[in-house]
């Protein structure tokens, strides 16, 4: 059996990792949504591809987005692109809000100019939800202690 060349084996894994991988250019359109992507927000790769990142970003949080997004475009820096993971709510394409966690990497044009931002996120919603749960939980029993002493 080959092993597949580098290029076959990174579209296999890109295309067949459970986590989303997208790509959007400078403008912000998303230009590569994988399997993870679709299977996260709901969007298919043909819905998805050529649309704006507001699909995924909840209306509340697109100033500040799109805010950063210009700074880091126009400048080539980003204080999240040496592996730190950024939390953030997404949206979904049923309109439910989703607790995300990503990675991003700027690509880079060979003058240095940005060409766009690949992302890796992860659904992180169910573990969100429990930790906001027990932290309720651990202030009702701090209240409880409060009361007792």
């Amino acid at each position: 059996m080959t092993e597949p060349a580098p290029s076959e084996l990174s579209r296999l894994i890109v295309e067949g990792t459970p986590d989303a991988i997208l790509y959007a250019d400078r403008d912000g359109r998303i230009r590569l949504w994988n399997a993870g992507a679709e299977r996260i927000f709901g969007f298919t790769a043909a819905e998805a591809v050529g649309q704006s990142l507001d699909l995924i970003v909840p209306e509340r949080l697109r100033g500040r987005h799109w805010d950063g997004w210009d700074k880091t475009m126009a400048s080539g820096l980003t204080r999240y692109g040496a592996g730190d993971l950024l939390a953030v709510p997404a949206l979904h394409k049923d309109g439910r809000q989703l607790s995300i966690e990503f990675s991003i990497q700027l690509l880079k044009a060979p003058d240095g100019s940005v060409t766009g931002s690949a992302a890796i996120l992860r659904d992180v919603t169910a573990r969100f939800e429990r930790d906001k749960a027990l932290k309720l939980k651990v202030k009702e029993l701090e209240a409880k202690v409060g009361k007792a002493g």
